[in-house]
């Protein structure tokens, strides 16, 4: 499976369910990499051949509202796996690297963990990018999931640049190499639709997709596309982190599309609570999203915070969507990000701050153009929400715990994977032939 984490939950035996369903369910998480708001046909894109991503969203239900934690891929990464911003497990600055001392902390509870204490067989395939440490220490095996296929970190073979397709998908796309290559991930997708359904499974399995943070647009066409939004991967514009999602499940979801927020931090709940699983005993940020899922109901997500990719203490979330609104009181642009027309994207962009924030709303105004505190009287519904999400960033900011940075543990070269062990100087010797 290329260009993708995947995460095989099953259940061995029989365990009790508080949902609807007599059974608990199969779970099978797709999690993209670099795959932008504006790239899936069913999200609007003219020229993506996604035909079995676009079956799921006719079928299932499709999020318009949902998001990633971080627009980068391992903290990202780490907050859905523990249902926890990546500020509190110390998955942040950046992102990990081969050689990178840290991963995330063992002692941190993963979704692998939580339904394997119910009964649960789990396996993990693709791009882990948490960490690798002395004696793989930190891979998956070591974090609930009882197989692991994959590799370690980052090897930009994802949609993630530079795009690698097999024989058989190369050219075929009116995309181009990005377009190859996920017309390569939506056939990957196919496939194992297709053996859910051989096996007798499709009706007990909850199939959910989306992705890790938005376009690296600084690659221009072959960076992918976030649509209508702003800028991309690296920034706490919409375009960085809000992301496409699509829950499929045959029989129990019924096909539609929600406009309710959710966010990957609340996936860890959701599974736990159809497992019938008790959640850690640690500060989450998720919500069970099954009202939404099963009843077309309202989602218990009001807020989303937004961190870069370097958060610290000082400056805080530097946005927060609040209902329909949207407050940045910070700003900055990121290599990421770059080659785009629009200015407050590029990596020169520098930190801005906001007094009083940039306000938008999304529901009219989802590509964050105009800012409803310039010019103009401004009304008191939209000055009352302002001293709401004020008071939310500093109630917020103030309990956030930010865990021992992980990624801040520096670089050994001696931990890099090598396929000459043994050889000097590492890294340089370690090149296959």
């Amino acid at each position: 499976m290329r260009w993708a984490c995947i995460w095989l939950l099953c259940p061995l035996g029989p365990l009790v369910l508080l949902s609807a369903s007599t059974n608990p369910p199969n779970v099978l998480l797709i999690f993209a990499d670099d795959l932008g708001f504006g790239d899936l046909g069913s999200y609007g894109h003219p020229t993506s051949a996604t035909p079995n991503l676009d079956k799921m969203a006719a079928r299932g239900l499709r999020f318009t509202d949902f998001y990633a934690s971080c627009p980068i891929c391992s903290p990202s990464r780490a907050a859905l796996l523990t249902g926890r911003y990546q500020t509190r497990s110390g998955v942040y600055p950046g992102v990990f690297y081969p050689g990178s001392r840290g991963g995330l902390p063992l002692s941190e509870l993963t979704i692998a963990e939580v339904l394997k204490a119910r009964g649960y067989t789990t396996a993990m395939v693709g791009k882990w990018h948490l960490g690798l440490g002395a004696n793989g220490s930190f891979l998956p095996i070591h974090q609930g999931f009882d197989h692991f296929l994959g590799v370690p970190y980052s090897h930009d073979q994802h949609t993630h640049y530079p795009q690698f397709g097999s024989q058989e998908y190369v050219g075929q796309s009116l995309r181009g190499p990005f377009g190859d290559a996920l017309m390569e991930f939506d056939g990957s997708v196919g496939l194992l639709l297709q053996a859910l359904q051989e096996n007798g499974l499709e009706g007990n399995t909850l199939v959910f997709f989306t992705a890790d943070n938005g376009p690296e647009t600084m690659r221009m066409a072959r960076g992918g596309s976030s649509g209508l939004l702003k800028c991309g991967k690296g920034t706490t514009y919409e375009g960085g982190m809000r992301e496409p999602a699509v829950a499929y499940w045959p029989g129990r979801i019924s096909p539609g599309v929600t406009h309710e927020m959710a966010s990957t931090l609340d996936i860890l709940p959701t599974l736990a609570a159809l497992a019938g699983a008790p959640l850690p005993t640690v500060p989450l940020d998720g919500y069970d999203l099954s009202p939404v899922l099963f009843g077309g109901g309202k989602s218990p997500r009001q807020m989303m915070f937004y961190y870069p990719p370097s958060p610290s203490k000082l400056l805080g979330v530097f946005a927060i969507r609040y209902g329909k609104y949207k407050a940045h009181f910070f700003t900055q642009g990121a290599f990421l990000s770059g080659t785009t027309p629009d200015q407050d994207c590029h990596g020169l962009t520098p930190l801005k701050s906001h007094e009083p924030p940039l306000l938008f709303d999304l529901e009219a105004d989802p590509a964050e153009n105009y800012n409803l505190l310039q010019g103009g009287a401004v009304g008191p519904e939209v000055l009352r929400v302002v001293k709401e999400i004020q008071l939310h960033k500093a109630l917020f900011d103030q309990r956030m715990e930010f865990g021992e940075s992980q990624i801040g543990k520096g670089i050994d070269s001696a931990l890099q994977p090598c396929c000459a062990p043994g050889c000097t100087p590492k890294p340089s010797c370690c090149h296959c032939s």
